[in-house]
């Protein structure tokens, strides 16, 4: 199936979040059966396909090269980096992490803190240079992870030592550059202005800072006084440490495990209440011709 592009807006929109929570919350999803229909996907699903299979249907057509969105490539970076060469036991994994201006787009806590800036065939690479710089300030190890027609032209606009990836017509991630990791360059106020505030105070005791008590109007400038004189390489290791720990992904490995593979991505960086999980799980193994009766 090759979508125009009314039915492949559609199949982007599958995946979008308010599809995603709409069937945790209620257990069915209007939206989820409407888009499907206008990407006319029903008729190319067997008798007996449950809603997880339209899923996976409309993620293979996907991750097409040509077609692939951003979500194609959050997939790929869960499937064959956090979940491939880390577990949600050791690595977390942060999406639209505020840094600076920009928002990074995907971030994986292991040993170090990795960004990854996705430009998919979507993507314009206009804004590329700043948006690294901006990571610069934030994570020791940064990378750009990109289709094969974006190559020559991320190679163009970021220094050597930005990482370059490549998510090939095949579904693959190959290194086309190494990354390398430099977390005493990061911008203590840019980490503090990146972090909740609980999280910047667990940083600071961490590392043997006081926070003294004021008033709640001036603590957010007192702790970004105090973050200022911090070391940056010893900062960047304690934020490391405080957001896996907060920002902790282990609780929803069952969840994953109960979905098919082409929500994994979903579930990891969309956020549905705990109680709301079996009814996601139960709302995804619905006959899909049941489903369609949602809208």
């Amino acid at each position: 199936m090759t979508p125009n592009a009314s039915q492949l807006s559609a199949l982007t929109r599958l995946f979008s979040s308010a599809v995603f929570r709409e069937l945790a919350k209620k257990g069915r999803s209007a939206l989820f059966s409407r888009l499907l229909g206008q990407a006319g996907l029903p008729e190319r699903c067997d008798a007996h396909a449950t809603v997880g299979d339209a899923f996976d249907a409309a993620f293979a057509i996907l991750k097409v090269a040509g077609l692939r969105d951003e979500y194609v490539y959050r997939a790929a970076l869960t499937h064959k980096i956090l979940m491939g060469k880390h577990s949600l036991r050791t690595a977390s994994m942060l999406n639209e992490f505020r840094t600076g201006a920009c928002k990074a787009d995907l971030v994986i806590l292991n040993g170090t803190a990795t960004v990854y800036e996705i430009k998919s065939e979507r993507d314009s690479l206009a804004r590329l240079a700043n948006q690294v710089e901006n990571y610069k300030r934030v994570f020791a190890t940064v990378n750009v992870i990109a289709s094969e027609g974006h190559i020559d032209g991320v190679l163009a606009a970021v220094p050597e030592d930005i990482g370059v990836m490549c998510l090939s017509k095949r579904y693959r991630i190959s290194i086309v550059r190494d990354a390398v990791d430099h977390p005493e360059r990061v911008c203590p106020r840019t980490v503090f202005e990146a972090l909740r505030s609980s999280e910047a105070s667990a940083i600071l005791k961490a590392m043997g800072v006081s926070v003294p008590a004021v008033p709640n109007t001036q603590l957010h400038g007192v702790m970004r006084g105090l973050f200022a004189k911090l070391e940056p390489g010893e900062l960047h290791e304690q934020m490391v440490r405080t957001l896996k720990r907060s920002r902790n992904l282990a609780p929803l490995s069952e969840l994953v495990d109960r979905l098919p593979e082409s929500l994994h991505a979903a579930a990891l960086s969309i956020q549905v209440r705990r109680a709301d999980h079996g009814r996601l799980v139960n709302a995804v193994a619905t006959p899909l011709d049941t489903a369609m009766a949602w809208a």
